[in-house]
């Protein structure tokens, strides 16, 4: 029997109460934690993990969630919001550009601290899969808990800091990828290499994929779009395109988080970015909040009560494990020993993708009920003591410095030396390094491109009697420009020349081109075999070879539109923005960093020369960016001018001593500034002091403007400054309310 209209918004209400009631629950409980924490100036994150904690069902004497399932689903909308916010902050190129000292940080970091953490597991007597998942939580640092600590510490601008946001940045792609890992072992239940192998070689080709396509499309979609585009339609745009990015990595097998941060990254390298990031600020807040305060309901106080010894062994290896580890990868990456141990103090905390990597082990039903509430205590007590160790890591190196036995000091040095002195590439690294990297991008593509075409073409003209050839020649055509570039297309030119001159490399190249031509009539066999038998393929295949050496010049221009296109879009922000976070002078303790000149400012509107800044402090200016433009290597009548940037280089204590310049030279605002309300009054002079002076006379006695003057029935609108005022004038004034009230009775 059907419901009523009354029933039936008596059963959605039913429906909806403990969904909008646990949600009030959460961002109640997050409010209060934001602004207790505040006021401690203690991290945020540890604010909601406890807030939680307390909301959770464990503790009866605080209102406490009513349905952990819709708990768990704003858990998962957060854990989608924050991945995309830090692919927003990621980028593929930032990768490229991390350079060797970041990659073997972070790689050293993550392969020590996954096997102690493994090690550790196995020895408290947990599973394998607890101690591997332990592993991985603890092998992760935490990109937000490090960045606010650089904030409230002010040492963004020192040396280490590169060194740490590389190896984060190194860190994120690597938890991406422990994810499918995980995810692999987990289903499969052993360690099997070839499935490892397939889900690895499934992410790169995937990753290639949607970053390629990418690139190539919503660069330009939004700029063709931009006149069109307020701030609400770019907000309602971004945060479609990262559901609908979710929507396909769930599809083809890989968890919606990464999905997010795929398309948070492919955003980062748009035009767009910063603004996007700026919208999906609250965005990110709200739900990371929720995120945040879902993790700690999930703590069973019991739980920690009953493992407190193998949460105080953890912490103590995460702790030291990580500032070992971090500081022996930087020691081997070439870094100075005081630098290496502020890069390894950094990193000694576990966060966010720790909780989302136990988070999978727990949906997956794979591990124990208590690695979760471990590892979220885990994080707590080392986000806690991030900053401090932060703070203490220059004494501490200055210390160890003096106790260490000065042949070690004096060999670190030496070997910091001559690593940064081995940086050059041999030709042959050069030409093999864009072979390899042609044939990889194009074979991927060419895949994706014939395996679409067979998935979605092939099935709709298996039945019709031309439909195959018309696919078959629809899908050649749109591959043909990769194929000319896979085979045929000339790479690294210079440097393949200079390398056959000599005999020894002509082998090596001639190998390397036939495998290009070979892997070029391959993937041509290959798509033909689709639609028709072998042997009409093996004809259609002769006539496309055929074809296609009539039409060479047409396809090398195709392809260069194609990847001219792809390359501007790639490299907009860039023109637009000068990417200079890891610019640093080695092996001396020079390096850039960038401050702006604040609008109160004493040191705006002068030059160069006037300040001294190089003489004073030791430091040089390598440009000053404003707005849009850049002014290279300044001349000393430059200005500096409020909201410029400006690149300096110099020594840690050279920028301390800059930071101290400018804070010096910013104009003191009065903390208790009193409070004035500007009020329009008419006042009529009869018998005042002020008959027969001037406007500019009683403007300067009143600090009130005269706006109007009435005089015999006529009318005068802002009166001239030399006018007289007269008996019986009524004029209008514009000035403080509380001032006025004391020049009213002279009147």
């Amino acid at each position: 029997m059907p419901m009523s209209p009354t029933e039936t918004v008596t059963h959605a209400a039913q429906h909806l109460e403990p969904i909008i009631s646990d949600l009030g629950l959460i961002l109640m409980t997050a409010g209060i934690a934001v602004l207790i924490f505040k006021k401690l100036k203690q991290p945020l994150v540890l604010g909601y993990l406890i807030a939680g904690f307390l909301a959770g069902n464990h503790i009866d004497f605080f209102p406490s969630v009513t349905d952990n399932k819709s708990v768990e689903v704003w858990a998962e909308i957060g854990v989608i919001f924050l991945l995309f916010s830090l692919g927003l902050e990621f980028s593929f190129k930032k990768l490229m550009k991390v350079g060797g000292t970041a990659s073997i940080t972070a790689i050293t970091q993550i392969l020590s601290m996954t096997i102690i953490g493994y090690m550790v597991g196995q020895w408290i007597g947990w599973g394998k899969m607890d101690s591997l998942f332990l592993g991985a939580t603890l092998s992760i640092s935490s990109t937000t808990i490090i960045i606010r600590a650089f904030d409230e510490l002010g040492v963004k601008g020192k040396k280490f800091v590169g060194i740490v946001f590389g190896a984060l940045i190194v860190e994120d792609i690597v938890a991406i990828l422990m994810l499918v890992l995980l995810s692999t072992v987990a289903v499969s239940d052993q360690f099997s290499g070839t499935a490892l192998l397939q889900s690895v070689l499934k992410l790169v080709f995937f990753l290639i994929i949607w970053f390629l396509g990418g690139i190539f499309i919503i660069p330009t979609f939004l700029k063709k779009a931009k006149h069109l585009l307020t701030d609400e339609m770019l907000l309602i745009i971004s945060l479609a395109l990262c559901l609908m990015m979710v929507i396909l990595a769930a599809n083809v097998g890989f968890s919606p988080a990464l999905g997010a941060f795929i398309m948070g990254s492919i955003l980062a390298e748009t035009t767009q970015a910063e603004k996007i990031e700026h919208l999906i600020q609250p965005v990110k807040d709200l739900f990371g909040a929720i995120f945040f305060v879902s993790v700690g309901m999930l703590i069973n106080p019991q739980t920690l009560i009953t493992y407190a010894i193998p949460v105080a062994i953890i912490t103590l290896i995460t702790i030291f494990g990580k500032a070992t580890s971090s500081t022996i990868g930087a020691l081997l990456s070439g870094q100075p020993l005081k630098q290496s141990i502020q890069t390894g103090m950094s990193l000694a905390q576990i966060g966010e993708f720790s909780f989302i990597i136990a988070t999978l082990g727990m949906t997956l039903k794979v591990t124990s009920d208590f690695l979760y509430p471990i590892v979220v205590a885990v994080s707590a007590i080392t986000t806690f003591t991030t900053p401090f160790l932060i703070k203490f890591s220059d004494p501490f190196s200055e210390y160890l410095e003096k106790k260490l036995p000065r042949k070690w000091v004096k060999n670190i040095n030496r070997y910091s030396v001559n690593a940064q002195a081995i940086k050059s590439v041999s030709v042959w690294q050069i030409v093999l390094r864009s072979y390899i990297t042609q044939i990889v991008l194009h074979t991927i593509i060419i895949t994706a491109a014939i395996i679409l075409s067979s998935k979605f073409v092939a099935p709709l003209v298996e039945d019709t009697r031309f439909g195959n050839t018309l696919a078959a020649l629809l899908t050649l055509v749109v591959i043909a420009p990769f194929l000319w570039a896979l085979s045929l297309r000339r790479i690294a030119v210079n440097e393949v020349e200079i390398l056959w001159e000599e005999r020894k490399y002509r082998g090596p190249i001639m190998m390397m081109i036939l495998i290009r031509i070979a892997l070029g009539l391959f993937y041509v066999g290959f798509l033909l075999n689709i639609f028709f038998s072998p042997l009409v393929a093996f004809i259609a295949l002769i006539i496309a070879i055929a074809a296609y050496q009539f039409f060479p010049k047409k396809l090398n221009e195709q392809y260069h539109r194609i990847e001219n296109h792809f390359l501007k879009n790639l490299n907009d922000r860039e023109t637009t923005k000068i990417d200079r976070k890891y610019a640093n002078l080695t092996p001396w303790d020079g390096h850039m960093s960038i401050f702006e000149i604040a609008k109160e400012s004493n040191l705006a509107g002068k030059t160069l020369e006037e300040l001294k800044i190089r003489e004073q402090l030791g430091i040089n200016i390598a440009f000053i960016k404003r707005g849009d433009i850049t002014i290279q290597i300044p001349t000393k009548t430059e200005r500096l001018f409020p909201g410029d940037e400006i690149c300096v280089i110099g020594t840690d204590a050279q920028i301390n001593e800059f930071t101290e310049y400018l804070n010096k030279n910013d104009i003191e605002i009065p903390k208790a500034v009193e409070e004035s309300e500007i009020v329009l009054r008419q006042l009529e002079l009869a018998d005042s002091e002020f008959l027969q002076k001037s406007v500019s006379e009683f403007r300067r006695k009143t600090n009130a403007l005269v706006v109007g003057i009435e005089r015999n029935g006529k009318r005068i609108l802002n009166p001239e400054s030399n006018l007289t005022l007269e008996k019986d004038d009524i004029i209008w004034v514009v000035g403080d309310k509380k001032r006025m009230k004391q020049f009213v009775k002279k009147v």
